[in-house]
């Protein structure tokens, strides 16, 4: 019942939190790379678990991106075709400032096809 739903969301608060402290999203001039690290010196790149290669995706590759749901942001899409030509998709939680990680893909991606924050 209840107790069971609690306990799935606490768990899944708790991967959330230790993810937000070792996952890094590092928006560069050029692509978003996924990185794994505490800190500046523990970065490491790794490979993507799905379907392989590393986690790096250049802007110019991006078809679309998205956040769900704008005005709470929860969940990023986007799909590229660096990892595949007909275009690969990716999610990704925002554990972070939803507002400014917009921000950043609008200046590196251009507009969003489908939604935008609303500014209150």
């Amino acid at each position: 019942g209840i107790d069971a739903v609690g306990w799935i969301f606490g768990i899944l608060g708790v991967f959330l939190a230790i993810q937000a402290s070792r996952v890094k999203f590092i928006f560069g001039p050029q692509a978003l790379e996924v990185a794994i690290g505490k800190s500046e010196e523990e970065l490491q790149k790794t490979e993507n678990v799905f379907v392989g290669g590393e986690n790096i995706w250049r802007y110019d590759s991006f078809m679309n991106w998205e956040f769900w749901w704008p005005n709470f942001p929860v969940l990023v899409y986007f799909k590229e075709s660096q990892t595949k030509p007909e275009g690969q998709i990716h999610f990704f939680p925002v554990i972070f400032n939803g507002k400014q990680v917009y921000d950043v893909m609008v200046k590196r991606c251009g507009s969003s096809q489908n939604s935008a924050p609303k500014q209150v």
